[in-house]
């Protein structure tokens, strides 16, 4: 069986967006975003508000409950 896929994982795959854009734009790290995608680390709400603030560019519906559980 393949890794679980978290929202934000699942997200990044349908828009056609790697990690690396994410971490790039957000100014998160790339070993974050991919903790984060893959379960390993819960992001604390300052990381939640700076990956937001990317997704929101490019869908200014998103709520951070459709990618996190908070």
């Amino acid at each position: 069986m393949g890794k679980k896929r978290n929202k934000l994982k699942t997200w990044l795959t349908v828009e056609g967006r790697t990690q690396e854009w994410l971490a790039k734009n957000s100014k998160v790290s790339r070993h974050t975003i991919s903790d984060i995608c893959t379960g390993k680390h819960h992001p604390s709400i300052p990381t939640v508000k700076k990956i937001m603030s990317v997704i929101k560019k490019v869908q200014k519906d998103a709520k951070a409950e459709d990618f996190f559980d908070i």
